[in-house]
């Protein structure tokens, strides 16, 4: 199947073509026709399957330039993380901007000042907003929600995983009973199943035919290691295979601080982003990171970026330290491995770690290969 197949406008097939993009992924062929015609959607689809894409297709395509009245939205998308919401917000400005009359789109979440968001909201038509934030700006009169025509969940499992059920009760009880509800989320929990059936009506549910543990396109190694000698491996490993574009995880913002420092001091470019971090640099880094042309050669954080972040071909990622849950692991892992595109995925395991890496094999159904120390001049 192609673009041109789901009847979408010239202006953004012109723009798919333009991007590189050759064909909808599974999830973006069964949700766009369905969005088109005004249904409601649930789509139970992993991170990296073209999400984004299959809502915000139609969307720029269904709404139109419309003066609605002073600070009103037409379109609504709550997603969970600051990350995601600027994310999202870029790739919804840089397809309306192929529109004959592009729509405004905004982003706001905390960790920002609230004020220079308030002086953007007199004229919004897509409106991409984490829960709180959105509140705040609601209390203080600066957004309006009671005529919105389409309301996106863009993760909704982690949304509701991360407590902002009171904050989604507040904003769902606000808008008009009369729109069109998109839910996408990557696993189907009891509270995604309870906000179907509370917000959605005769709704087109897809589920990807990629699950969520689907890693095939990636290549898993893990090294026997000592605590005192991860450091020394980590370098020695980004250095032998000359690795240009590297996401390193960490289980805690202290770690990933120590990592990111010793990769610094030994020559090797890298930035940390952690939850201690301001936003700008947070996202200053993350735009080194994926910036080909910048000279940032990792990226050290914590699970802070282990979903919803889309970089484009990232060919490795290490796991410095395990994850807390095995479905961490493929949410970390699955940053690579992308869009038909393969990736390593490397972990470091110290003798304490080993039995908690046999329970992540083992929940997921996935084999690592496991190879001892290399050698290496130290």
């Amino acid at each position: 199947m192609k673009f041109t197949d789901l009847s979408l406008s010239a202006a953004l097939i012109k723009e798919l073509e333009r991007q590189n993009y050759q064909q909808p992924t599974a999830v973006q062929q069964a949700t766009i026709p369905p969005i088109l015609e005004g249904k409601d959607v649930m789509a139970i689809a992993r991170t990296g399957s073209g999400k984004t894409l299959a809502y915000a297709l139609p969307l720029l395509q269904h709404l139109k330039i419309d003066p609605l009245s002073n600070r009103e939205v037409q379109a609504l998308i709550m997603v969970p993380t600051r990350e995601l919401a600027v994310q999202v917000s870029e790739v919804i400005i840089t397809f309306s901007k192929a529109l004959k009359n592009p729509l405004i789109t905004r982003a706001v979440y905390g960790g920002v000042s609230i004020n220079p968001q308030m002086m953007q909201m007199n004229r919004v038509d897509i409106l991409v907003a984490t829960p709180g934030r959105l509140l705040e700006l609601m209390d203080k009169n600066a957004v309006k929600i009671a005529k919105t025509k389409i309301l996106v969940l863009d993760e909704a499992d982690k949304m509701l995983s991360l407590g902002f059920k009171v904050e989604m009760d507040q904003i769902l009880h606000r808008l008009p009973t009369k729109k069109q509800s998109l839910l996408f989320s990557a696993t189907l929990s009891d509270s995604v199943e309870k906000i179907k059936a509370d917000l959605l009506h005769d709704a087109v549910v897809v589920e990807s035919t990629i699950a969520e543990s689907d890693v095939s396109l990636i290549k898993q190694i893990g090294y026997r290691v000592t605590a005192e000698k991860k450091g020394v491996l980590l370098r020695h490993l980004i250095e032998s295979n000359d690795m240009q574009q590297v996401l390193i995880f960490c289980s805690s913002t202290y770690q990933a601080e120590h990592v990111n420092d010793k990769l610094n001091s030994n020559g090797i470019k890298s930035k940390a982003i952690h939850g201690k971090k301001a936003q700008s640099t947070r996202q200053g880094h993350l735009n080194d990171f994926k910036d080909p042309d910048n000279e940032v050669r990792c990226l050290v954080t914590t699970d802070l970026l282990a979903r919803g972040i889309d970089i484009e071909f990232l060919p490795y990622v290490i796991n410095y330290e395990l994850p807390r849950s095995p479905k961490d692991y493929i949410h970390r892992i699955g940053r690579t491995g992308r869009a038909e595109n393969p990736g390593t995925a490397i972990t470091l395991v110290t003798p304490e770690e080993a039995h908690h890496l046999r329970v992540i094999q083992k929940k997921n159904n996935i084999k690592i290969w496991m190879e001892d120390l290399p050698e290496w001049n130290s």
